[in-house]
């Protein structure tokens, strides 16, 4: 009670939840019940294609008055929808070329990152024959909670994660040279995935299994 009713002192002051000083167990309690305000919030701004490119517009100025007066320090990202609708059926090559002629970017890839630190998510990554697949999960998820993301068995037959970073792979550009230069390791339970992990999980397959006979 006594955290809700701090709750209530914060919004009649015209402030965020998310703007208070709170402990693990109010926390856990703030969780229960999703209050709006204590939702982490990033200001996306939908300009047109012209002012997204030359990064200016007359409501800009009074945008971030509001901003700074009502949630300071809070994150702003301009955007443009017309342009990424206008990127969405684009081959990459033809992307390369509209960002070189435009002299721009695309706002996607920050909008997503963003998105996931201010969500405390990161993702790994697994790597099958014909496939390539990313997988979320918040930040300070342990191996074999990680290995659960893709099936409860994994969970429950965890061995251990091979994993390499995939800044590392970029760089080597090989699984093979990620091992000769010592980038490949083998972790265990306690291993905090990172983000952007390459993660190979090994399991014991009959981990997950109940006898039936009687």
């Amino acid at each position: 009670m006594d955290c809700l009713i701090k709750v209530r002192e914060i919004l009649q002051a015209g402030k965020w939840v998310r703007n208070g000083i709170w402990d693990n167990k109010e926390i856990d309690i703030l969780n229960q019940h999703l209050f709006l305000t204590a939702k982490p919030v990033i200001y996306l701004v939908n300009m047109s294609e012209k002012d997204y490119i030359r990064k200016k517009n007359k409501w800009l100025g009074k945008i971030k008055e509001w901003i700074d007066a009502n949630d300071p320090g809070a994150i702003v990202i301009l955007m443009s929808c017309a342009i990424e609708l206008h990127l969405f059926d684009m081959e990459p090559a033809e992307k390369e070329a509209y960002f070189k002629d435009k002299n721009t970017t695309s706002a996607l890839e920050k909008i997503i990152v963003t998105g996931y630190k201010a969500l405390h998510l990161v993702y790994f990554f697994t790597v099958g024959k014909d496939e390539v697949k990313a997988w979320t999960m918040h930040v300070g998820t342990k191996a074999p909670q990680a290995a659960g993301r893709i099936h409860t068995d994994f969970e429950r037959g965890f061995i251990m994660a091979e994993v390499m970073g995939y800044n590392d792979f970029h760089e080597y550009g090989s699984e093979g040279e990620c091992k000769a230069n010592g980038k490949y390791r083998q972790k265990g339970r306690d291993y905090i995935v990172e983000d952007g992990d390459i993660i190979l999980f090994k399991f014991n397959a009959g981990a997950g299994l109940k006898d039936k006979k009687k």
